[in-house]
């Protein structure tokens, strides 16, 4: 019999934002499969998700992939909280996700920052003072430019190993600030994806005595801040070849501000100032390849005949892809699009 190490991963119920959490199940010969993996339970009462005299949470999985940071036979399996009658916990943002056809595909940009703990700075920062304006450390390559990459390169390849479809990397705005992308045919796949890769960062930078810092507006200043850009499609903007249909789309969200910023991340109004490639938090505007609008339309898509995606700029890293995705589906399915459509 051949012993497996199951990393059961879920997400607590702290507010505004939540954090990830885990716990390590042996079994022998597990299949891999998500199917095969055994619902679970934890103390709820020490996550913020129940009261001490009725503690019990379950959690089911419904995502797993090999885990490359360990040795022998390992799993990571992410899971869905539910309450002791097994029901989608308050906290579970991936059950409020009404995509169960796969219709919807999601690429979440998830930028972030590589934190020192002896500074409070993000990593490359002096002890004293910051370092020169930005500018030369988007997309960089040398000292004092890009800084931090042995924690991303090894991020990026732990990400691959297990069978993550991560798209591509690249230095942020910010020194310190990087992202990764992740790609999926199916809005709850594309969350539990960057929900592991998120949990993969957080563990590389731990070897390295490093926090991974998620806020959306870690330094104040001329820094920009960090966010989630959502690009998304359905078959309509996949295969509509019409550009009022588009327009349609994205009227669909101004009137629903409010529910959108919401779910887009905790202190958002620090990062979408009108400033650093953002529209401002109570504003909406959509145009073609306007970073500094709420709504780009990428030139890609009118290049291929209005057939292609949309990208929502507004969600902040802190954000949780669940909820985000479950907001912009909720939205498009309200559009009121031409009949000829």
């Amino acid at each position: 019999m051949t012993k497996c190490k199951l990393e059961y991963i879920w997400l607590d119920g702290y507010q505004p934002t939540q954090s990830l959490r885990s716990k390590t199940m042996v079994v022998e010969d597990f299949s891999g499969k998500v199917e095969d993996a055994k619902m679970w339970a934890f103390d709820g009462s020490s996550t913020e998700q129940a009261p001490g005299g009725s503690s019990d949470c379950l959690l089911q999985p419904v995502f797993c992939c090999p885990d490359p940071g360990r040795s022998g036979t390992s799993f990571l399996v992410m899971c869905e909280v539910l309450d002791s009658e097994g029901k989608p916990h308050r906290t579970n943002g991936r059950a409020t996700i009404m995509d169960k056809d796969d219709d919807f595909w999601f690429g979440f940009e998830q930028e972030y920052t590589i934190w020192n703990p002896d500074t409070s700075k993000p990593i490359g920062f002096p002890v004293k003072g910051e370092p020169g304006p930005q500018g030369p450390y988007y997309c960089s390559v040398g000292h004092g430019k890009a800084v931090g990459r042995d924690i991303v390169e090894e991020h990026l390849q732990m990400c691959l190993d297990a069978g993550l479809n991560v798209e591509g990397i690249n230095a942020e705005v910010m020194m310190g600030q990087w992202e990764f992308q992740i790609f999926a045919k199916g809005a709850q796949r594309a969350g539990d994806e960057v929900w592991i890769a998120r949990y993969l960062l957080e563990r590389v930078a731990e070897k390295y005595e490093m926090s991974i810092n998620w806020h959306c507006k870690p330094l104040s200043g001329d820094w920009n801040g960090s966010g989630m850009h959502a690009n998304f499609s359905n078959t309509t903007l996949r295969t509509c070849g019409s550009k009022e249909t588009y327009e349609a789309i994205c009227k669909a969200f101004e009137p629903r501000i409010k529910h959108h910023i919401d779910v887009y991340g905790a202190d958002n109004d620090q990062r979408l100032t009108g400033l650093h490639e953002t529209q401002s938090i109570d504003k909406f505007s959509y145009g073609v390849s306007d970073r500094g609008a709420s709504i780009r339309i990428p030139i890609g898509t009118v290049q291929n005949g209005w057939k292609g995606w949309l990208e929502d700029r507004r969600p902040a890293s802190n954000a949780d892809p669940y909820m985000v995705a479950s907001a912009i589906i909720t939205t498009v399915k309200s559009a009121k699009v031409p009949v000829s459509a």
